[in-house]
């Protein structure tokens, strides 16, 4: 049985399941300790007494440095690149009503990875020009993919199928793009195309920051629609949802999310697609919701950093290294119950 708890306010009237706040609540103080294991225990071991003298704005330079320059910066790029990837795969899995439906796997983070790597390889872009170069790829990919898909009818299983196929052929630029280029260049776009949080500064915490700032409230105020078309479409629109505008708007914000995103760490892979159904999964919903799947992202995001830190050190990993093959064990576990339930 489902509890729900009633927060009333003068004209507003919340209810809210009771074990999803509780998971939220648990995700959170996880993620508070992920956070907190990253900053103190990777490299050179910062003591908690000097990091809270460091915040308060005391603290020797080199140990001010570590901490603002280098630890904080990576760590809150993680917290919001996961949020981030999280929220986008939660909207395209509801909208596709398939655990298969995440913006990494129907193309979208392969094409701001496409465009970053022309930038790169082509142009010679730094990072400022292969993040603006990332956002296009993926925003003109999605408009490819949904005017393709608008020709058979337009339904959200076609945009998938298409998205998939999209996917492939970049994959192919891409390689193509990298087989040709200069040896500094390939490699720089091949760091890239893993998906790094190596030497991320502040800059680009800013620029995340902002754009979850924009993004997210809109998608939130959409997060009742989203779970009616999540029903399917002829359910949404026996209930008053308007189903072409609210599905579009949706997917509009997922992918600006996703590629603002990609665009500050590169495609990081799977952490879209299992982090909303690790969400549904801890909170027994029967759709995916936004909130706990933002926290669950931001979370996984995290550990997969420290292993990546950790597990060679003193060198460090692309962080795509560890979410691919984590996501790699997973997406075949998902595969098997999906091949399961089609023949039990």
């Amino acid at each position: 049985m489902t509890r729900r708890l009633t927060v009333r306010a003068p004209g507003i009237a919340l209810r809210l399941d009771v074990r999803t706040l509780g998971v939220s609540g648990a995700l959170l103080v996880a993620a508070f300790a992920a956070v907190l294991l990253t900053v103190v225990a990777v490299g050179i071991r910062l003591p908690l007494a000097d990091i809270v003298e460091i915040l308060q704005g005391g603290g020797r330079r080199a140990d001010r440095f570590i901490l603002l320059d280098l630890r904080l910066p990576r760590v809150c790029l993680a917290l919001l690149t996961g949020a981030a990837l999280a929220l986008s795969g939660a909207v395209f899995q509801s909208l596709s009503r398939n655990p298969l439906g995440s913006p990494d796997i129907v193309g979208f983070t392969t094409g701001s990875a496409t465009g970053a790597v022309l930038a790169i390889v082509v142009f010679g872009a730094g990072p400022a020009g292969s993040a603006v170069a990332a956002i296009a790829g993926g925003i003109g990919t999605a408009l490819i993919v949904y005017g393709l898909a608008a020709r058979g009818g337009g339904s959200i299983r076609r945009l998938v199928l298409v998205g998939i196929g999209i996917a492939a052929m970049l994959v192919a630029v891409n390689s193509y793009l990298i087989s040709r280029a200069r040896l500094d260049a390939a490699q720089s776009a091949a760091v890239w195309l893993v998906g790094t949080l190596n030497g991320r500064t502040w800059q680009y915490v800013y620029l995340l920051g902002i754009a979850l700032a924009v993004l997210t409230p809109p998608l939130l105020l959409l997060s009742r629609r989203l779970q009616m078309l999540a029903m399917g479409e002829d359910s949404a629109r026996s209930l008053g949802v308007p189903v072409r505008w609210s599905r579009l708007s949706l997917m509009v914000l997922a992918v600006a999310v996703c590629a603002v995103a990609t665009a500050a760490t590169g495609p990081v892979a799977f952490v879209a697609l299992a982090a909303p159904q690790v969400t549904r999964r801890l909170t027994r919903s029967p759709s995916v919701q936004l909130l706990p799947a933002a926290i669950t992202g931001a979370l996984l995001m995290v550990l997969s950093d420290f292993v990546a830190q950790r597990i060679l050190a003193p060198a460090q990993l692309p962080v795509g290294v560890v979410t691919g093959a984590v996501g790699g064990v997973y997406l075949a576990w998902l595969l098997s119950e999906q091949w399961r339930k089609g023949n039990g």
